[in-house]
């Protein structure tokens, strides 16, 4: 059979470990149950022949065909198929640990994993069915082993070691041997960290002879070598050259042949008395009593709340292993990693490592290999046996219980009125993310968003949030996804986002206002009010609710005129001067609907804006009653149309008409509706005694009303 490739330790298949003694044995961490049982009765064991498998010529005692289980002393059963007093040839194919991602092996395997004692055989390693009916299915146990009362026998490893080498081994230890010699090539700066006994490693390694032959590499095999460190899984000097080492760190190793595989060598591959050199690069370390280690190098000033168990977190991470090398990082693909933490959706270390946290934080976590991927990796990126590196910033926590919560910034002290379900409002905001992050402004459009409350018109958690609030308020509503936009997000919403709206609001009002009147100052006479049809100057300041001014006539210096209920105005106005007397001062607040409605006044007046009037009343002109433009204030001649008819041809014209009214306007004698402009309401007057259209007025068509002789109009 050819010879098998060496790698520095024992690994979990045919191939002989650098650094081991050349014969294949369980998964490191573990013990040889049948071996140990027989060394600790007692049994003699025969010096094992060299080669690619271990054979025992002679028969073991029967004792030693035992095998306990993992529950413990007491439990234990012959093995399949032995005969009393015999057994065969012996060769061991591990049932545990992984060599393909461990990489040469020595992949530790789990307490109570099966591995075969099997019948010596020249061919490749047989199927279960094949070698079922010649093969007994031995347990192995983690070490040290804990039956009750029993005592561990010496490490086996360390006994096969002796029987190679033919020396004591040292204690494992850096120079703990004058003749091995170890050159430091490259040391990182930061060594938080170095092998200890004890310690599992993960390293590369190139194995040479003096004259720069390579007998082994890891690297051909791309895939590092896995080992615990001091427990006899390598050849000494192996075993003392890796303590002390940091991660990254490059050293050149030369080790004797009283360190490594004696006089006797390793047929066809490891002369005898041969100098073996190792240029090794350690990749990872971790111990079996390591925790989840936690560094916060970013914590905000303020972190009114952490992360709990069955909390929803969104983060950001760089996941390193502990050299460096990246792995997996969200930032590469724009998305946040968005789970549950405590609920066993991540791997155990990631779940604890994320306790505490507040948002905006950030923190490396350090996760051993039990706690995180164990010895079969992902299967896909992360090598068995591997410590992981996560860089983390959590950016965004809530519970699936959580309710909105309202942070009030800015109250009015004056807040008559707060709004209720069913109101109107407008308002800016911004909203952002939890960290900060904006997805929407208002503000930037330059126009608020207006809506109506309560009725579903907005997101749940903002319908809520904006109950209750005053008219130039200004708080803070946070919102939880399931309260927000869910899952799926919207837009440039991620989904499970915790929403964030600083809201200001500059006006609310509701369908069924009408105006509000409040009158600041009367005169002592306020006696003569102002009526529909009278002819009103006053002076008046426009602004919002939140007291943006939109316009001022003093600003003008000049009165705003009217006649009342002629539509000259909004009709909000128009009621509000109503019953108002010359010299009174009041503010008039004028709902959307009976202002400028839903579409405003293109920049001037936002669309549902409430509006305030400051109003002064200065001058009010009496005037007609409803339905007239002139009346007479005598007595009307008995000839009037003979009068108007100057030229006596029985026919009035336009020009003859409007002569005769200003006529006696300017005498007193008649009055014209006030506000408006004299000639259109001359010729409309015509118009309405011209009956029959032909531009003149006879006789037959010129007509009074039937009212009061000093009311008559024409």
């Amino acid at each position: 059979m050819a010879p098998n490739p060496v790698s520095p330790g024992m690994g979990g298949d045919q191939r002989v470990g650098l650094g081991s003694t050349r014969f294949s044995l369980p998964t490191l961490g573990q013990s040889l149950v049948w071996r140990s049982q027989c060394l600790a009765r007692g049994h003699a064991l025969p010096r094992p022949k060299l080669g690619p498998h271990l054979e025992f010529p002679a028969p073991l005692p029967a004792a030693a065909r035992t095998f306990p289980r993992p529950g413990g002393a007491g439990r234990s059963r012959p093995a399949l198929g032995a005969r009393p007093g015999w057994a065969p040839p012996l060769e061991l194919w591990p049932g545990g640990g992984r060599q393909g991602r461990g990489g040469g092996g020595c992949s530790p395997g789990r307490a109570g994993r099966p591995f075969h004692v099997c019948k010596r055989s020249r061919t490749p390693r047989p199927t279960r069915a094949a070698r079922a009916p010649h093969c007994v299915r031995a347990t192995l146990l983690a070490a040290p082993m804990a039956f009750r009362g029993w005592r561990p026998p010496p490490p086996p490893l360390l006994l096969l070691l002796l029987w190679v080498t033919g020396q004591a081994a040292p204690v494992a230890g850096l120079g703990s041997d004058a003749e091995l010699q170890i050159e430091r090539r490259f040391v990182p700066d930061e060594c938080p960290r170095t092998v200890r006994s004890g310690d599992f490693v993960r390293y590369h390694y190139v194995g040479t002879f003096p004259d720069g032959q390579k007998f082994d590499s890891s690297y051909d095999r791309d895939s590092t070598f896995n080992v615990f460190v001091g427990k006899g899984q390598l050849i000494t000097g192996m075993d003392q050259a890796l303590v002390g080492m940091c991660v990254n760190e490059r050293r050149f190793v030369k080790i004797p042949p009283k360190l490594a595989y004696g006089s006797e060598g390793v047929s066809g591959v490891i002369p005898p008395n041969s100098v073996l050199h190792f240029d090794v690069l350690l990749m990872d370390i971790w111990n079996s009593e390591d925790q989840v280690q936690i560094h916060t190098y970013f914590k905000p000033p303020s972190c009114p709340r952490t992360i709990q168990v069955s909390d929803f977190v969104r983060y950001h991470y760089n996941g390193t292993f502990l050299d460096g090398t990246l792995f997996d990082s969200s930032h590469n693909r724009m998305k946040t990693y968005d789970t549950y933490v405590g609920i066993g959706w991540l791997i155990p270390g990631m779940d604890k490592g994320l306790l505490g946290m507040c948002v905006g934080e950030k923190r490396i976590i350090t996760i051993p290999p039990f706690l995180a991927y164990g010895e079969d990796g992902d299967g896909k990126d992360i090598p068995g046996q591997a410590s992981l590196v996560f860089d983390v910033a959590l950016l965004d926590l809530h519970n699936p219980k959580d309710s909105i919560s309202i942070e009030n910034k800015v109250v009015p002290e004056n807040c008559e009125r707060i709004s209720q379900s069913g109101d109107f409002l407008r308002y800016h905001y911004n909203g952002t993310l939890l960290d900060g992050t904006l997805f929407d402004s208002s503000y930037s459009r330059n126009r608020t968003f207006d809506t109506y409350i309560g009725q579903g018109y907005v997101i749940p958690g903002l319908d809520e949030g904006l109950l209750g609030v005053c008219i130039g308020e200004k708080r803070r509503i946070v919102v939880p996804p399931h309260l927000g936009y869910g899952e799926e997000g919207r837009g440039n919403i991620p989904g499970s986002a915790v929403l964030v709206f600083d809201i200001h609001v500059i006006d609310f009002h509701n369908p069924s206002d009408s105006i509000s009147i409040t009158s600041h100052y009367k005169p002592p006479d306020c006696s003569v009010l102002s009526k529909k049809g009278d002819y009103l100057k006053y002076h008046y300041n426009a602004s919002l609710l939140d007291g943006t001014l939109l316009d001022s006539t003093w600003n003008l210096g000049k009165t705003y005129n009217i006649v009342l209920g002629s539509g000259q105005v909004v009709l909000g106005m128009d009621m509000g001067l109503r019953e108002m007397c010359v010299g009174e001062k009041r503010t008039v607040i004028i709902p959307p609907h009976l202002g400028y409605g839903e579409a405003g006044v293109d920049g001037e007046v936002p669309g549902s804006a409430v509006l305030v009037f400051d109003i002064e009343l200065l001058e009010l002109v009496a005037g007609l009653p409803e339905g007239y433009m002139f009346i007479w204030n005598g007595e009307v001649s008995p000839n009037l149309f003979e009068e108007i008819d100057k030229d006596g041809n029985g026919e009035v014209l336009l020009e003859e008409f409007s002569e005769y009214i200003h006529a006696q306007v300017a005498s007193g004698k008649g009055k014209l509706a006030p506000g408006f402009d004299a000639e259109l309401v001359v010729k409309n007057m015509f118009t309405n005694q011209d009956r029959n259209g032909d531009g003149k007025v006879t006789a037959e068509e010129f007509k009074l009303k039937d009212q009061e002789a000093k009311h008559d109009e024409l």
